[in-house]
């Protein structure tokens, strides 16, 4: 899938489920809790051990029906070798210019973390196809609207803060598409991966009744 296909399909979800887990087992489960709720597009963290072998699992069983990203890279090195993988999209918790063209080079979606108008730009002259806006719940729904005042051009992606309760509020005010962490999986860090594909369905049948909105 080329890297305009991959923004796209992001496009036509526009939520990514933030899966971490203390051990690869449990990010799978959480992963498939989720996917079985109806969200297919996914980031694994690397803050999960074996985050690599979870991503090519997931690949392996999937196949295109599900986007799979990495999360929480900080360097080039992990970027490729998400890559290598299976990863068509590297998220970031700040601005690394390297791994963003690395993304570049290599077809993948870049989504590097900011806050900042400068981080913003920053990231968007680096090649960056969107911008995720972290910690989204520090300032809330109403800073992306003030972002988009002078940078109506920035794609920007709320991570952080967001739950089926403001999700619509995210998008009136201005988010591209999201990150869902704890909000979605929260209930896995109990073992409760039932409540995890409850949530999805919530999630998307409240992103469903968003969009109708926009037709």
């Amino acid at each position: 899938m080329l890297k305009h296909e991959i923004f796209q399909a992001v496009l036509a979800r526009r939520m990514v489920a933030i899966v971490r887990a203390d051990h690869p087992e449990g990010a799978l489960l959480a992963a498939e809790a989720c996917i079985a709720g109806g969200i297919t597009a996914l980031e694994v963290a690397f803050t999960t051990p074996g985050t690599l072998d979870v991503i090519k699992t997931l690949r392996q069983r999937h196949g295109a029906a599900v986007l799979l990203g990495a999360g929480t890279v900080l360097d080039p090195e992990t970027a490729r070798l998400a890559i290598l993988a299976g990863a068509q999209f590297i998220i970031s918790p700040s601005v690394n210019v390297d791994t963003i063209r690395l993304c570049q080079r290599y077809q993948v979606l870049a989504m590097p973390g900011v806050m900042t108008p400068t981080e913003i730009v920053t990231a968007l002259e680096a090649g960056a196809d969107l911008v995720k806006i972290f910690p989204a719940e520090t300032f809330g729904p109403a800073y992306l609207k003030a972002l988009r005042a002078p940078l109506p051009q920035a794609p920007l992606m709320p991570t952080g803060g967001v739950s089926v309760d403001n999700l619509a509020e995210w998008f009136a005010n201005g988010a591209l598409a999201v990150g869902i962490g704890s909000s979605l999986t929260g209930p896995a860090a109990n073992g409760d991966y039932a409540a995890v594909t409850a949530r999805a369905r919530a999630f998307v049948e409240k992103m469903d009744a968003i969009k109708a909105g926009w037709a």
